[in-house]
C-alpha cells in the first residue's frame, strides 16, 4: 500500500508540472478578454503554427458592428507594420498572418473596434507566434511518452530516495535510460522536423528546452554513476530528481528555435 501510496503522489507531481509547464509556456495560445461596445469578447490568440499554410486569427464576436484589424511583422526586424483588415466569417472575425519558414517569427495586434472607439486585444506589447514543421505523429507521441515517462520515475526515485525502506537503484537506472531516449534520441528528431536543426543547445545555441534536457541527464548520470556496485546513493538521487523537477518546471520551448531574417 505504501508503495502505492508513493507512485499516486509522482502521478500527481509529474502530471501538475506538465500542465504548468505546459500553460506557462511561449507557445500556449494567449487568451484573454475585452470589453468592445458593451459586449465581453473573449479570445484565444494563437502562437504557435505550421508552416503548410497562412495562420488564421479568429476572434468570435456577436455584433455585426464590431470590425477588427489586424498587424503584423516579422520579429526582430526593421519591418514595417502590415494592416489587414479581419472579415466576418460566420460569427468570427477573422485575419491571416503569412507562412513563415521553419523557426520564422511574427509579432503581432489585434484590434477590434465599434462606434469610433478601438480596443486592442493584444494590450501594448504585441503577440509572437512562431511556425514550425509538420512532426511526424508517431515521433512526437514517443517523445512526449518517453519524456513524461522519465520525469515519472525522475520523480518516485526521488521519492524513494527519502524513504529509507526503499532502494532508488533501479529507478535511477531507468530514469536516465528514458531520458536518453526521449530527450537525445527521439527529442532531436522532433527538433529537426519541426526546426530544421538536430540540437540547438549548449554547445551550439542557447535553446532552453535542449539546455535543460542535458542539464537533467547529466544529474542523472553523476546519480547513476554514484550508485554503482549496488549503492544507494540517496544524495545523488535526490539531487537529480530535484534537479529535474526544478528545470523541468522552466516552460516548454522558451528561448527555442528562431530564425534570423537576413532581409
Amino acid at each position: 500500500m505504501r508503495k502505492f501510496l508513493l507512485w499516486v503522489l509522482a502521478l500527481f507531481i509529474t502530471l501538475a508540472s506538465a500542465v504548468y509547464q505546459r500553460l506557462t509556456g511561449p507557445t500556449y495560445p494567449l487568451r484573454g478578454k475585452a470589453i468592445v461596445a458593451g459586449e465581453e469578447i473573449r479570445f484565444r490568440l494563437p502562437r504557435s503554427y505550421e508552416i503548410t499554410s497562412d495562420c488564421p486569427v479568429m476572434v468570435k464576436v456577436s455584433s455585426q458592428e464590431i470590425a477588427g484589424r489586424l498587424e503584423y511583422k516579422r520579429y526582430r526586424t526593421p519591418d514595417v507594420w502590415t494592416q489587414v483588415n479581419m472579415a466576418i466569417e460566420d460569427d468570427r472575425l477573422v485575419g491571416y498572418l503569412p507562412r513563415q519558414p521553419m523557426a520564422g517569427k511574427l509579432a503581432y495586434r489585434v484590434f477590434l473596434s465599434a462606434n469610433g472607439k478601438e480596443v486592442s486585444l493584444t494590450g501594448d506589447e504585441p503577440v509572437i507566434i512562431r511556425f514550425k514543421g509538420v512532426v511526424p505523429a508517431p515521433v512526437l507521441i514517443a517523445h512526449v511518452i518517453f519524456m513524461f515517462l522519465a520525469m515519472l520515475l525522475s520523480t518516485r526515485a526521488g521519492l524513494a530516495a527519502l524513504d529509507r525502506k526503499s532502494h532508488p537503484r533501479k529507478l535511477a537506472l531507468w530514469t536516465a535510460a528514458l531520458l536518453l531516449v526521449g530527450g537525445f534520441i527521439l527529442g532531436p528528431l522532433v527538433q529537426k522536423s519541426a526546426f530544421g536543426s538536430w540540437w540547438t543547445g549548449f554547445p551550439f545555441g542557447l535553446d532552453l528546452t535542449d539546455n535543460k534536457t542535458l542539464i537533467a541527464m547529466v544529474g542523472w548520470i553523476a546519480a547513476v554513476f554514484a550508485g554503482r556496485g549496488g549503492k544507494p546513493a540517496r544524495g545523488w538521487v535526490l539531487t537529480a530528481s530535484g534537479l529535474m523537477l526544478i528545470i523541468f518546471l522552466i516552460p516548454h520551448s522558451l528561448l527555442g528555435s528562431e530564425l534570423k531574417y537576413t532581409d
